[in-house]
């Protein structure tokens, strides 16, 4: 959806593994009512289907979804940290591309230094 920030992961490699998929639940379908090599047939094109997106997600034609930047939501763009490994992606985990997911460091408050500057009040409240 172009109006938001939130980029649902709409991309090359899903729609190829879509197409391919389509195409092998048809062939098991024409397999089931009349031609009984084509179930075996579809569902190796449905496999095909499967390895086809994961090597499209690791090449770089697959993306999580997520916040992102609104020039790297087209459908056309190659999402640049795939070679390295997305956070909590089953797909790069069984690549091997294990990253760790990056979590802020924890705030810490800055120390507060007094000075009488800094002290509103009554003179008797600078004077302590």
């Amino acid at each position: 959806m172009s109006g938001h920030t939130y980029d649902h992961g709409h991309t090359l490699a899903g729609w190829v593994g879509v197409a391919v998929a389509t195409v092998g639940g048809t062939v098991t379908g024409l397999g089931v009512i009349s031609w009984r090599p084509g179930i075996w047939l579809g569902l190796a094109v449905t496999a095909a289907a499967v390895l086809t997106t994961w090597a499209m997600h690791l090449t770089g034609w697959g993306k999580p979804p997520g916040l992102r930047p609104v020039a790297e939501r087209g459908l056309r763009v190659r999402d640049r940290a795939a070679r390295a490994g997305h956070p909590d992606c089953l797909g790069c985990a069984l690549a091997g591309r294990r990253v760790t997911p990056v979590r802020p460091a924890p705030r810490v408050p800055a120390a507060r230094t007094d000075s009488p500057a800094d002290r509103t009040g009554s003179p008797a409240d600078l004077a302590s």
